[in-house]
């Protein structure tokens, strides 16, 4: 159960050491655009590391969506950071669920990320982490539930789930009970996003805060990261040594559980 934090991509494991973190998580592109990744430098540096490497697909993916012009680059582009996160030795890829359309029924973006994996004609070696997202009525991973028919579609797929606990609150799940419910949706769970809520729960706003800090209690917090015995990434503030502060406050109360 190895803690870190989102990252600068720059210089990674030097962010790591500052951080006191054991795995980071980083964009491998500019994470508003469909542009390719760029071969790193360190490629052989942080495949040789012993910090855990995550990577966060761009913002806009979405393979969901019934628009051509952001359906079909979002496969592409997805494609060209797979391989990228692999050139890297990372242990995942995490994206958005995405959304449909507006008059559509969700199923039908089940079907779409189907196409995802198949668009990858000789599969991928790392893992695609699908994370919950916080709002909207069209999102296909806002519903915890929803993992279970879209696992029908992908769960033959090499792909896994990425649980944001902000989100998840902002959604309305039952914080409590999201590591069972994912993992009897789909036998797994990789990552957790531990993240403080500056909303109430059911807000369906995004806005991720220190841990502690929030809305979320603690005993929350904790219980998701203690169940589900994954890596877990910090996605908060960094103002003043926030990350720092956090993967202490989580690792204390994880070692008095």
């Amino acid at each position: 159960m190895r803690v870190g934090a989102h990252v600068s991509p720059q210089h990674p494991l030097l962010e790591a050491e500052a951080r006191d973190a054991e795995v980071v998580q980083i964009f491998l592109s500019n994470p508003q655009s469909y542009k390719a990744p760029k071969p790193r430098d360190d490629a052989d540096e942080l495949r040789a590391s012993d910090i855990g490497i995550y990577v966060h697909a761009p913002y806009i993916m979405n393979p969901a969506s019934p628009n051509n012009r952001i359906r079909i680059p979002s496969r592409k582009t997805l494609d060209q950071i797979m391989r990228a996160a692999a050139a890297i030795g990372a242990a995942g890829v995490i994206v958005h669920g995405g959304h449909v359309g507006d008059d559509e029924d969700v199923t039908v973006g089940f079907e779409r990320w189907r196409k995802l994996f198949e668009y990858a004609e000789d599969g991928w070696s790392v893992p695609l982490l699908i994370e919950n997202t916080a709002g909207g009525g069209n999102a296909v991973a806002r519903e915890l539930a929803g993992y279970g028919p879209l696992w029908d579609m992908i769960g033959d797929f090499n792909v896994g789930v990425c649980l944001d606990t902000c989100h998840a609150w902002a959604a309305g799940e039952d914080l409590a009970a999201a590591v069972d419910t994912i993992r009897s949706l789909t036998g797994r769970l990789d990552l957790v996003h531990c993240n403080d809520s500056r909303d109430p729960p059911g807000s369906r706003r995004d806005r991720h805060t220190n841990l502690g800090a929030g809305e979320i209690p603690e005993e929350l917090l904790v219980g998701v990261v203690r169940a589900a015995a994954v890596d877990t990434v910090v996605e908060t503030p960094d103002d003043n040594g926030g990350h720092a502060a956090d993967i202490v406050w989580l690792r204390d109360r994880l070692g008095a559980g």
